[in-house]
């Protein structure tokens, strides 16, 4: 188990508050590490799970869609717990609407917190891995890193994205050190899934489709988080992981 053992190790997840980012969290405070919880609303559940299990966590509000704020939220950061071990890359949105109606504003609002963000902290990040010769680098992917997705057009390029993105930078930094790999979850009961999940007869179709037969939640990404923020994958790099009950192989 020590090949998961992720003691001593410093986590900024961002996207903390609740969902996907707060198991991860969560999962890595299990497993030892300290986190650093980064949304734009308030992450206090997450915080007193993390420190009821003795582990450090501070909280750092930001809305990461202004670029010019994501350089203070990486300085505080690194200020709160001397140095980041390992980046979660989890906030995002999805606005839902036809290709043809897709509001220009609604684009760019995509756009700049699910895919400019995620590269600009990778950047901001990464140089301070770089420095190092360490660390570990998840991006949060999506089935529509492969898939087109209906009535999502922002969502789905911003999650195209995200698969190239963790690409590239693997290409370049692997060998300096640096693990940077993406999971892509499939349908998970959040607060993005909501309307789906209220429209009884696309929820139904959905779940039929799954081949473990159900929805994903979100502590089904706990051990995939550990086992790519652990010395466990120290020889994967540039990997999109499907956690998804199947999905991608129907």
């Amino acid at each position: 188990m020590q090949l998961f053992d992720l003691t001593g190790k410093r986590a900024l997840v961002t996207g903390a508050s609740g969902g996907l980012g707060q198991a991860m969290a969560v999962g890595l405070a299990e497993a030892g590490a300290d986190i650093i919880a980064v949304s734009s609303s308030e992450s206090r559940e997450t915080v007193d799970q993390i420190r009821s299990l003795g582990r450090e966590a501070h909280f750092i509000a930001a809305d990461l869609s202004k670029e010019e704020l994501l350089e203070g939220v990486v300085s505080e950061a690194l200020r709160l717990s001397g140095g980041i071990d390992i980046l979660i890359n989890n906030a995002g949105i999805i606005r839902r609407m036809p290709a043809a109606d897709h509001k220009r504003q609604d684009w760019h609002d995509v756009m700049a917190l699910n895919l400019d963000a995620v590269f600009f902290l990778c950047q901001l990040v990464g140089s301070h891995m770089l420095q190092r010769g360490n660390g570990k680098i998840i991006n949060i992917a999506s089935m529509l890193s492969y898939q087109g997705g209906i009535n999502v057009p922002g969502y789905t390029a911003s999650k195209h994205g995200i698969a190239g993105i963790t690409k590239a930078l693997a290409n370049e930094w692997a060998g300096s050190g640096i693990h940077i790999n993406a999971i892509a979850p499939g349908y998970m009961t959040t607060n993005n899934t909501a309307p789906i999940i209220a429209d009884e007869k696309r929820y139904n179709s959905i779940t039929e489709r799954i081949p473990a037969g159900r929805w994903g939640k979100p502590d089904d990404l706990k051990g995939p988080a550990i086992f790519l923020a652990s010395s466990a994958s120290d020889y994967m790099n540039g990997h999109v992981l499907c956690v998804d009950g199947g999905w991608m192989a129907r």
